[in-house]
């Protein structure tokens, strides 16, 4: 089945500079640079040597516009292979399971090529401001209660009334892991920090940048993006910031289950063990205490930054009794959404 007028021209509207040419960035797609999001230095106290990653300079506000992008470039397969006559069905709808942010940030990119519209699956105690945002967007939003247990693919795409479509939520074969945050993850090694603390929700940001230090760090040929030290790197420790309170302010961050996430225990321990980053990487639960300074101290030097993306600077001020306060830290601010 050939393709139809509109389909041809969403397929030549979705442009893909390059995979990895530093010189030919695919992100963001309106205006590609690389590095997409600044890194700059900031003050805390009693440390000589933070930096922070940005991702609040994004076009909706969070790093979940780069996983955005990603889920375009996977329509553009889906054309492609229907321009081969390797399929002949019309385009999926996509579902998913989202707190916010995301869902907003891949409605928005869908509305600039005029893609089939995000089914989301929300929880029946989200905030309505959230609902009302979603709605606005142009998601299709559907409500259920999320604590009540796990939700397979098949839940999710059944509660969506999506049969026939794709849910980003579960799906492996989107290469959630090493593909929705490559660019950013290089971004963030190529700084060659000795700590770097990163918000933790589902994970995928987090083993994200793990594996693509341990791509680079095994890699006989480097990555035309990597431009770090692989020997401090080997010993970076990164640090993941959760949170298991439900009221905690850091919202995005909570979930009483996480039935796809690809961290576990051994997977951090064979990464350690086998050098693709230092002995004190792990994922840890921060204080709410420590939250709240650490929003203060970003909102005091007016960064962008909704409680959950200060997760990062929350578990370093938590731990910093523990920490060398001359060595480089990196904190990622994953942003605030613009609703």
């Amino acid at each position: 089945m050939p393709l139809t007028e509109q389909e041809e021209k969403i397929l030549k509207s979705i442009v893909v500079a390059s995979d990895n040419d530093p010189r030919h960035p695919e992100f963001p797609p309106g205006n590609p640079q690389f590095p997409a999001t600044p890194t700059y230095q900031i003050e805390v106290p009693g440390f000589s040597n933070v930096w922070l990653k940005d991702e609040s300079k994004n076009p909706t506000g969070t790093h979940k516009d780069r996983m955005a992008w990603e889920i375009v470039v996977t329509y553009r397969d889906i054309l492609l292979a229907k321009k081969d006559k390797e399929n002949n069905e019309s385009l999926p709808a996509m579902s998913m399971v989202s707190s916010g942010s995301a869902a907003i940030a891949i409605q928005a990119m869908l509305n600039t090529y005029q893609l089939p519209a995000l089914r989301v699956l929300v929880d029946v105690n989200i905030d309505s401001k959230i609902i009302d945002a979603l709605v606005e967007v142009g998601c299709e939003v559907f409500r259920t209660d999320l604590n009540y247990r796990a939700y397979t693919w098949r839940d999710i795409l059944k509660l969506t009334n999506n049969p026939n479509g794709i849910d980003i939520t579960s799906n492996q074969a989107l290469d959630p892991n090493t593909r929705f945050y490559d660019w950013l993850s290089y971004e963030v090694i190529d700084n060659s920090p000795d700590y770097c603390f990163i918000p933790f929700g589902t994970g995928t940001l987090y083993v994200n940048i793990m594996n693509v230090n341990k791509r680079e760090i095994s890699a006989e040929t480097p990555d035309p993006r990597f431009r770090g030290n692989i020997n401090t790197l080997r010993h970076c420790n990164f640090m993941g910031a959760t949170t298991s309170d439900p009221r905690s302010l850091a919202v995005k961050l909570y979930s009483p289950h996480l039935p796809f996430v690809a961290f576990d225990e051994p997977w951090l321990r064979m990464y350690k063990t086998a050098g693709f980053c230092g002995p004190q990487s792990e994922v840890l639960v921060f204080q709410e205490e420590f939250l709240l300074k650490a929003i203060k101290i970003l909102e005091d030097q007016e960064i962008n930054c909704e409680p959950s993306g200060a997760a990062g600077l929350a578990l370093m001020l938590q731990t910093t009794g523990q920490l060398p306060k001359d060595k480089k830290m990196l904190i990622v601010n994953t942003g605030k959404t613009k609703y």
